[in-house]
């Protein structure tokens, strides 16, 4: 009976480390996706049924109203909006110290990920002394400017979550990692724990 139960356990164990995963991503995918389609929907304050008089719900409206406005905003950015429109942009930006600081700081954070200058695409291993290495990510090569002159600025990201913090270090301390970045953040932001193939 013993080895029965074993047996039982092992396979549910098993299947523990199977359904988890899958179930948090699945969960965590529907739950960020119905939750911007439900704060972006305006279905059911545009449609009514003419039968019930009552507002009609259309799911996935909100998502799809996101990607139609990306892709216009991408359309008029490439072939319409032109140098003079960008610095009156600028300008009028510039006048509101808290809107310009929010939106240039979210913009880079942006295409750090998705530009054509991505950010990110540098690992490294930085030796932090006492025998101790930290990975992250080489994001400024020149700190001149700071008064730094061979010093480099390396973005560690945290484990288990988006955030990080940025570290200015002596450029001899830092080693390039000959392998991708992408592969490098999922096994950083795993704690470690996601094997490198």
């Amino acid at each position: 009976m013993n080895r029965v139960a074993r047996i039982v356990l092992n396979y549910f164990i098993k299947g523990l480390l199977v359904v988890v995963p899958l179930g948090a991503a699945a969960f965590l995918i529907f739950w960020a996706v119905s939750s911007l389609d439900n704060a972006l929907n305006l279905s059911d304050e545009l449609w009514v049924n003419p039968k019930t008089g009552k507002s009609v719900y259309i799911p996935g409206l909100g998502i799809l109203s996101v990607l139609v406005i990306i892709l216009i905003a991408g359309i008029l950015v490439t072939n319409v909006i032109t140098d003079p429109i960008k610095n009156w942009f600028n300008r009028w930006l510039s006048r509101l110290p808290l809107f310009k600081f929010l939106y240039s700081s979210i913009k880079d954070l942006t295409e750090a990920f998705v530009g054509e200058e991505k950010k990110f695409n540098e690992p490294v291993l930085v030796d932090v002394g006492n025998g101790v290495k930290k990975i992250g990510f080489l994001t400024q090569k020149d700190l001149t400017k700071l008064g730094l002159p061979s010093d480099v600025a390396v973005y560690f990201p945290y484990s288990y979550s988006f955030a990080g913090q940025v570290v200015v270090v002596s450029a001899d301390k830092v080693t390039p990692i000959d392998r991708s970045a992408a592969e490098i953040m999922k096994f950083v932001i795993s704690g470690g724990v996601s094997g490198l193939e």
